[in-house]
Order: structure tokens, then C-alpha cells, then sequence
């Protein structure tokens, strides 16, 4: 089963328990009913703007989503142990798919911010859809070149670069130049 269908599962059974019908996520979200009912029967994640809607009105945490499980304590991951990527569609059939997500904190319940490491492919599409979402998000360029579309302001950061931003703010993060590129992205969504 793909982490996407997982999510979909997950998003469903917990809209359920709370009596929510899909015509009242999408309205208390301001999300379209279709593309609520596509996140819960579909093989693809939207970006994580629509998540961190849904999360808030089902009263959840966007972990809750995508890997929380009972365990206490710290969860450490390796180098080399990152083994399944997650990847957002972004909303459209071709966006998103220039981003591959690697959590640091899978399995880790009760947490407010998500890590990850961020394969980012270059893409030829130059058409950005900006997300905007609560919370905050750090960036650090590992290697290569990251534009991110801020607002009305465009920003180039290189390796060693560092951004933290809030993401209510309309934003998008991709290579810059079509050029690959791997950062840190931390997450903060508060609940």
C-alpha cells in the first residue's frame, strides 16, 4: 500500500469517528468536495498546504497523517536508513512531482514540526502555484541551487544557504535554473 493511500485511509477513518461528512471537511477547510474525496480515495498526495487544512479541522496534527505511531522517546534515523520517500502532488497532475520528501521523524506521535530531507529534481515547468498554509518552515540548502518564490519576492539560496519563513505567506520551493538540488526542510504547523 502507498503512503498516499495510507494518508487517505487515515484521513477518511479519522473524518468518520469525528461524524464529519465530506461536505463539511470541504467546507470547514475551504477545500472543493472533490478534491477532498480525491485526497481520501487517491494514489497521490496534494500538497502539503491542503493537508495542514484538513488536519485542522479534523483536529489532528499533520503527523497524524503520515507516520505517527505510539512509540516514546527520541526516534533517530540513520544515514543511510531513509528508505521510502513521500511524494505531494501539489494539486495539479504535474506539479509536485519534482519533489521527493524524506521524514526525519517517521514514527515519532505528538510532534508539531516535520523534517525532511528534500530531493529536489529539476523541472522544466516554469508555472509555480504558489501554497499557502499555517505555521512556519526552515530551509537549508545542502547541495545545489533552491528558488523560492515568496510572495511577490524571489530568493536564491546556494549551498550553506539558510531561509525560515511563514508559510501563511504564498510560497513555492524548486531548483533553481533546472538545476537538482537537496535541502533540510523542518515544518513547524501549530495544532
Amino acid at each position: 500500500m502507498s503512503n498516499s493511500t495510507v494518508v487517505g485511509k487515515k484521513i477518511k477513518s479519522i473524518r468518520e469517528s469525528r461524524n464529519i461528512s465530506i461536505e463539511e471537511l470541504s467546507e470547514r477547510s475551504g477545500l472543493a468536495v472533490a478534491q477532498v474525496s480525491s485526497i481520501e480515495e487517491s494514489d497521490s498526495l496534494p500538497s502539503l498546504a491542503p493537508l495542514i487544512k484538513i488536519a485542522r479541522v479534523l483536529g489532528v496534527r499533520l503527523g497524524t497523517f503520515l507516520d505517527d505511531n505510539d512509540e516514546l522517546g527520541p526516534v533517530i534515523c540513520r544515514k543511510g536508513e531513509m528508505k521510502e520517500s513521500i511524494r505531494f502532488s501539489g494539486g495539479t497532475e504535474k506539479s509536485g512531482t519534482h519533489m521527493e520528501y524524506f521524514s526525519l521523524a517517521g514514527h515519532k506521535s505528538g510532534r508539531h514540526m516535520e523534517p525532511f530531507i528534500i530531493d529536489i529534481h529539476p523541472s522544466g515547468d516554469k508555472t509555480f502555484i504558489l501554497s499557502a498554509h499555517e505555521g512556519e518552515e526552515f530551509i537549508y540548502v545542502l547541495n545545489g541551487e533552491v528558488e523560492i518564490n515568496y510572495g511577490k519576492d524571489k530568493y536564491v539560496l546556494k549551498q550553506g544557504d539558510s531561509v525560515f519563513y511563514d508559510s501563511i505567506v504564498e510560497h513555492h520551493v524548486h531548483a533553481n535554473e533546472g538545476q537538482a538540488a537537496k535541502i533540510l526542510a523542518v515544518v513547524y504547523t501549530p495544532f
